[in-house]
């Protein structure tokens, strides 16, 4: 299998969409232990099921379920984005994270 640019961008805002909802998770708390409970949660939670379901190795193959946990966390971070984040670079954050999907399903790009 040939890793390709997008392929690349793909896996940097898989991360990027997990630090965002970590920080969104923080921002969510009272006091410092809920801070750290849903910062650590809210990301734990996407990446379990990412992996189960969305992942190059997920283990359930399930087509409708990667799309919609793809949409659910990379969605759910992009809309997390404008809570944490500058309103510019949470825009420019949605776009890449709209642009590299699309890529990633339509195009030469695509799997």
């Amino acid at each position: 299998m040939d890793i390709t640019p997008n392929d690349v961008v793909a896996f940097l805002v898989e991360i990027a969409a997990v630090v965002v909802l970590a920080a969104w998770g923080w921002s969510l708390g009272t006091s410092a232990g809920t801070r750290v409970l849903l910062a650590v949660v809210i990301p734990a939670v996407a990446i379990a099921l990412w992996a189960c379901f969305a992942a190059p190795r997920a283990v359930f193959r399930v087509p409708a379920a990667a799309v919609a946990v793809k949409v659910l966390v990379l969605g759910g971070a992009a809309l997390a984005s404008f809570a944490v984040l500058p309103v510019g670079w949470a825009v420019v954050f949605a776009v890449v994270v709209v642009v590299n999907t699309l890529l990633t399903w339509f195009g030469p790009f695509a799997r």
